[in-house]
């Protein structure tokens, strides 16, 4: 079958790239999906089980840092567009091993880069036609105060964290290849994302799983630092209109205009997860547990997405409220999905993180 477009999408068993992955395959047939994903303890293909036999649908576990493989792959599909979310992303983690983050999220990056450069540049009609996207973080900003202020497209670069760091210099990498070669790139900043599928070394599903299991709800310092929050379908889509209508070495920021204090959200977790097991309300607020304040711990992020909503016309689809009560049953409904992730060498990394309890 000859398909109009044959697109890498990185990280396509993770979290978001699996909603990316999934709506693609699902809303362009006339696609094909190259799912490319190195499958690390994040990467999950029981994420994808309903769309893995579409004709449109190829996955190839490989690591974005074999550039060898890289070139392999853009030349056996006629690889024509990247979008690459594949990244090393969890602060905590960055923080005891940065040198993963830097491979990952530094020279993938750059391994991406050169070998859609050298395909692309090797094909009669050159970068006609050609896209890398490039999916990074609000985090790359650094932090706001309590001020009211939004990080905005044109906003410093300040990270504070060997995650955000590597982040940045992706970012600065990609926007350097259309600098220097010409490349069609765009890159997105977005803010922290909740639904299905996240894997439960993040906040929301890692205190669903805690308050199910009775266990203690670590909060940082005092849970003063400020988030905002979009629902991962909504970030999907927003890629969507991006991919597709989005101009060339532009730089957009996606964010759902919804910040919350963590502490806060933890509260509307406890409220939501009690109510759907029928357990008392606030029956769940004793495990909330303070413990040390993360090292160079942002104190607030806000996104401010006016300039996707004026020229593309995205923007959220879903409140907090409603997403939360969405994202809280998807948990509870797919306990062994759950339960399957958590198994395994999760454990030891939990109690490394926060503590045997």
């Amino acid at each position: 079958m000859e398909f109009k477009r044959n697109i890498i999408i990185t990280g396509g068993a993770g979290f978001i790239g699996s909603h990316v992955v999934r709506l693609f395959v699902t809303k362009y047939p006339e696609y094909r999906i190259i799912n490319v994903d190195k499958l690390t303890y994040a990467g999950n293909l029981a994420n994808l089980a309903d769309i893995e036999d579409r004709e449109n649908y190829v996955f190839v576990k490989a690591d974005i840092c074999d550039f060898e493989k890289m070139q392999e792959v853009m030349a056996a599909y006629n690889v024509d567009s990247i979008i690459h979310l594949a990244a090393e992303s969890h602060v905590d983690r960055s923080i005891k091993d940065p040198f993963t983050f830097a491979r990952t999220n530094v020279m993938g990056t750059l391994s991406l880069l050169q070998a859609a450069k050298c395909r692309w540049e090797s094909l009669p009609e050159g970068y006609e036609g050609k896209l890398f996207y490039h999916i990074s973080t609000d985090e790359v900003y650094g932090a706001l105060q309590f001020d009211g202020t939004l990080f905005t497209e044109t906003t410093k670069y300040d990270p504070h964290s060997p995650y955000s760091a590597s982040k940045a210099s992706s970012d600065h990498f990609v926007r350097a290849f259309h600098d220097t070669y010409g490349m069609p790139t765009i890159v997105t900043n977005c803010s922290n994302n909740y639904g299905p599928y996240q894997f439960p070394e993040k906040l929301i599903p890692l205190f669903i799983n805690n308050i199910r299991h009775r266990r203690p709800l670590p909060v940082y310092g005092k849970g003063e630092n400020v988030r905002d929050w979009l629902y991962v379908v909504d970030h999907a889509r927003a890629i969507d209109v991006i991919f597709h209508k989005g101009k060339v070495a532009e730089t957009y920021n996606i964010g759902g205009f919804n910040e919350w204090r963590n502490i806060d959200i933890v509260k509307v977790i406890i409220k939501t997860v009690d109510r759907l097991l029928g357990n008392p309300e606030g029956a769940s607020l004793d495990l909330i547990t303070y413990v040390t304040d993360r090292k160079g711990h942002d104190l607030r992020y806000a996104i401010d997405s006016t300039k996707l909503k004026n020229e593309l016309g995205w923007e959220p689809s879903l409140q907090f409220e409603e997403g939360i009560e969405k994202t809280v049953r998807w948990y509870l409904d797919n306990q062994e999905w759950m339960d399957n992730v958590t198994s395994g060498n999760y454990q030891s990394y939990y109690e490394e993180m926060y503590g045997k309890r």
